[in-house]
């Protein structure tokens, strides 16, 4: 094993949480328009190739709590959406949205930096060809709100 990754700092740790927001954001997309139980959704995920190196943990936090917080997620998000209201978001970049949003509030460990850079990362691999955009600005404002000391 190389010395960077037997430090929890190390590429693994931050792959495994990257892995499991990937697959968080597929299981919040599903479960926001299957309403399904996030309990049925998450064992699907447990078998999937990308959970199997990611922070498995970490990803059971993400797909239990972002569904718990959704109204209030939703009101953070709202206002900073131009009219538009969450209905009328991309699935896909509702589920980015609600993820980081939570993240920026209630996970004070991680960087509002990497919070960002991650939902960018999501956003251009998921979603639409310029959602990246659309994300980027709408979690700026958010990160004002919330993390102006981090900026």
């Amino acid at each position: 094993m190389d010395k960077k990754n037997k430090s929890s700092g190390g590429k693994r740790n931050k792959s495994g949480r990257h892995r499991a927001r990937r697959c968080a954001v597929q299981a919040l997309y599903q479960w926001d328009l299957t309403e399904q139980p996030v309990e049925d959704i998450e064992k699907h995920f447990i078998h999937e190739a990308d959970l199997i190196a990611a922070d498995k943990t970490f990803f059971h936090h993400l797909v239990t709590q972002v569904p718990l917080h959704k109204q209030e997620l939703d009101g953070r998000i709202n206002p900073h959406l131009d009219d538009r209201g969450m209905d009328n978001i991309d699935p896909v970049e509702r589920a980015i949205l609600r993820l980081a949003t939570y993240e920026m509030e209630y996970d004070t460990a991680t960087p509002a930096k990497v919070i960002l850079n991650e939902a960018v990362e999501l956003a251009k691999t998921f979603g639409s060809e310029h959602g990246y955009k659309f994300i980027n600005g709408v979690l700026d404002k958010i990160l004002l709100e919330l993390r102006s000391s981090d900026i």
